[in-house]
């Protein structure tokens, strides 16, 4: 699953390369871009310049930043998924009800992207916000989604995102993965153990459509001392497969 455009543009590759660049240097010169991605100061120059033209980088003395205007662009992607329309309200419910932290993450080339996330009154503040891609194996939610993806789907994202990961805990062979992934189908419902954060608990369910295909999955998180005992794989999974099944009736007949 390469995903490789059969005649790439070079100028829309080297234009993202730009961009992605802005982010990861959180902001950067025309000296330090050139030298970041080996490309000579007069080519980073016109690209930037470009880019500020059409409003989507800004500059505030000499360093340039990724601008506003591709949040224009994320809220339309965002709005334009039915899932996100009719998901919204059922997980401002569940972190209302839970007070933890409820996500909606949808699969997108292989990764898994937060479409939404609501916070109750004592959810814990994690680095991921909406828009944050992860490895979709390093997470309940994204476990949720890879139990019901058809397994050639499943080996075409590890062979092109792999295993493993920062965190120790994570899922680091396919014989772990399979195993993982059949005991989410025989619950119903995935757990993420401190497998992408440290001190951070989750339990997801999947959300499928009509035609039983996954569109997405749903969690609620919240730090172990919380989450652990009966709660955390009772309580709370029970609570995650009822929001997710109305979802879905939603889903299916709005």
């Amino acid at each position: 699953m390469a995903n490789t455009a059969r005649n790439p543009v070079k100028s829309v590759e080297t234009t993202f390369k730009v961009l992605n660049a802005l982010r990861d240097l959180d902001g950067a010169g025309v000296t330090e871009l050139a030298q970041h991605l080996d490309v000579p100061k007069s080519t980073i120059h016109n690209y930037l310049s470009t880019l500020e033209q059409e409003e989507y980088v800004v500059k505030h003395d000499g360093v340039y930043e990724v601008g506003l205007r591709f949040l224009e662009l994320g809220a339309y992607a965002r709005h334009h998924r039915k899932l996100f329309r009719i998901a919204k309200p059922e997980v401002d419910r569940l972190a209302e009800e839970t007070g933890e932290l409820a996500n909606i993450l949808v699969e997108e080339h292989g990764r898994g992207s937060y479409l939404y996330r609501a916070r109750g009154d004592k959810a814990v503040r994690v680095k991921a916000h909406v828009g944050t891609r992860v490895p979709l194996h390093t997470t309940a939610l994204g476990k949720a989604i890879l139990a019901h993806l058809p397994t050639e789907r499943v080996d075409e994202i590890v062979d092109r995102h792999g295993l493993g990961g920062e965190p120790p805990k994570a899922i680091e062979t396919r014989e772990e993965l399979a195993d993982a992934l059949a005991d989410v189908r025989d619950r119903g419902v995935a757990f993420d153990d401190e497998e992408r954060l440290e001190g951070l608990r989750c339990v997801a369910a999947p959300v499928l459509n009509h035609d039983h295909e996954v569109i997405g999955a749903i969690s609620v998180s919240g730090p172990t001392n919380r989450f652990r005992g009966e709660r955390f794989r009772e309580e709370l999974a029970q609570k995650v497969l009822e929001v997710a099944n109305v979802i879905e009736l939603n889903v299916t007949y709005s």
